[in-house]
């Protein structure tokens, strides 16, 4: 661990540990975000238990894939703004 310290320090990479804030900041998006998908999961699984066509079935997969990947994305983006400082 410390060779990985010494060689961000002889590459001028700078270490700034979170501050309280920062870690409640991330915890509470993560929060939020875990609520969000656990949401959707559970319309998702409702949704398919009624579809008995294929076709309907895919797309609603669809849907759900691309919903996630939005909100994880969205997640993500709030977190590191939030490990900058700018929330």
């Amino acid at each position: 661990m410390e060779r990985l310290r010494q060689k961000d320090r002889d590459e001028g990479v700078e270490h700034h540990p979170r501050t309280d804030e920062q870690k409640a900041a991330i915890a509470e998006i993560r929060s939020v975000y875990d609520a969000k998908l656990a949401q959707i999961d559970v319309m998702h699984a409702s949704a398919m238990a009624g579809a008995l066509d294929p076709g309907v079935r895919a797309d609603l997969e669809q849907g759900h894939q691309r919903e996630r990947e939005r909100l994880t994305g969205e997640r993500e983006r709030k977190i590191e703004r939030a490990r900058l400082g700018e929330l």
